[in-house]
């Protein structure tokens, strides 16, 4: 399967069945009264972050996903069956970005759930309108639309450490060598297409998940090479180590151009814990190594930024590269326990959905907008005289209808209701 870590898709919450307009027929029985039944409401659109899902492949393709609508009412008051709800199955890491570029969820447990779509209520039949005054109501309402979002889905890894470097420092070997991970290995540049996962071991109780970043070259934040589309995984990494080829022209050059990149795509990443490790040092005698040490301690900040010489090849210094890699994460673990403080809520006014306002478009033509009007107006069959004049009953209630003849509303003129249909008055 393909490695796809974005994916942009359009979701859609089922519609509420309508309501039935329906009169109890029995034999001998002549006058039966209203017996039409509530539609079912629409399934939901629920996101579902599971480990079982290692990428967004699946929605390269299927860019619609759709709840099941609610079944409409039925006679002797029967309530139509309620849609089934669409889970939909994201990987573990998955933000979801709404067509605004805000985050409006960030799944980072398995099993972690949220209803990104809800499904439109079923609409009322007619039994549900009877009273003193309206004994036989001949109308019912429609089921409300299910909510519609464009989203785009963002994979960011989920790993403890974060294996940088320019393409061929030897992450992938590295990866392979400490855990349970099998890159693909070979000996040119871009042998890494895409992040690899691996699990090592510390103990019989802790282990640290290793991710490896494909190749970063100067300008990936920029889009060039193939590391600029895979820098968010690393975003979530807690210590990051970088890997410096001993046998590159220039050892210093290499780190400072791959910490540039780092900065680049997020200023932050360079503040994270890092520990550098030389690779392929198993043909270097001391001195050499030694020197190569040196030099990167002239340009690396903070000085006690631990710089080790290492081969996955003979396995030398690889046990010495887990011990300092696991401490640097203890110590930071620490460090964010003792900055720990109680959670501080934000409580914020939900907007008033009973709240409403007039626009006049042109004259004689009035636009009513509000969350609790508008969804009236969904439910209205506006073909149907006694529902309409239902809904002009729940605007002189609110209050509607003496703001529209305050500003002038006459016989003949328009009220519009937004996605949902017009009354001539």
């Amino acid at each position: 399967m393909n490695f796809i870590d974005q994916a942009e898709v359009t979701v859609l919450a089922g519609k509420g069945g309508d309501g039935r307009i329906s009169f109890h027929k029995e034999k001998f029985i002549s006058k039966g009264g209203p017996d039409g039944g509530d539609g079912g409401n629409g399934g939901d659109v629920i996101l579902k972050a599971s480990f079982n899902q290692n990428s967004l492949a699946a929605y390269r393709y299927s860019k619609y996903l759709a709840a099941k609508p609610g079944q409409p009412g039925s006679t002797n008051n029967k309530h139509g069956k309620s849609g089934d709800s669409l889970i939909v199955a994201v990987p573990v890491g998955t933000e979801v970005i709404d067509d605004q570029g805000i985050v409006i969820a960030d799944l980072t447990a398995n099993e972690q759930a949220i209803v990104i779509a809800k499904g439109g209520k079923g609409g009322f039949g007619n039994a549900h309108f009877v009273s003193s005054k309206r004994q036989a109501p001949n109308f019912a309402d429609k089921g409300e639309p299910g909510e519609e979002k464009k989203i785009k889905f963002e994979l960011k890894m989920l790993a403890d450490i974060g294996l940088v470097g320019l393409p061929n420092a030897g992450k992938s070997t590295l990866l392979k060598v400490i855990s349970n991970a099998k890159p693909k290995v070979a000996d040119y540049p871009f042998t890494t297409l895409q992040p690899s996962v691996g699990v090592v071991d510390i103990d019989k109780s802790t282990s640290l998940l290793f991710a490896d970043i494909p190749g970063l070259i100067e300008g990936a934040a920029e889009g060039k090479g193939l590391g600029h589309d895979f820098l968010r995984h690393i975003e979530r990494t807690s210590v990051i180590v970088h890997l410096i080829d001993a046998y590159s022209d220039d050892p210093v050059l290499a780190y400072l151009t791959v910490r540039k990149e780092l900065e680049a795509y997020k200023k932050e990443l360079i503040k994270r814990p890092e520990v550098i490790a030389i690779t392929k040092c198993e043909g270097l005698d001391q001195d050499m190594t030694n020197d190569i040490v040196a030099n990167l301690r002239k340009v690396v900040k903070p000085k006690t930024t631990p710089i080790l010489a290492i081969s996955a090849f003979s396995k030398s210094g690889i046990d010495d590269l887990i011990r300092t890699v696991q401490k640097a994460k203890h110590q930071l673990s620490l460090k964010k326990a003792k900055k720990t403080k109680p959670e501080l809520y934000e409580y914020r006014l939900e907007s008033d959905e009973r709240a409403w306002k007039i626009e006049q478009q042109a004259k004689g033509v009035y636009i009513i907008t509000g969350d609790q009007i508008n969804r009236f107006a969904l439910r209205t069959d506006f073909k149907n005289d006694q529902a309409v004049a239902r809904l002009l009953d729940i605007l002189k209630k609110r209050g509607v209808m003496h703001a529209l003849i305050r500003k002038g509303l006459k016989p003949g003129d328009k009220i519009l209701f937004k996605d949902a249909g017009e009354i001539v008055y």
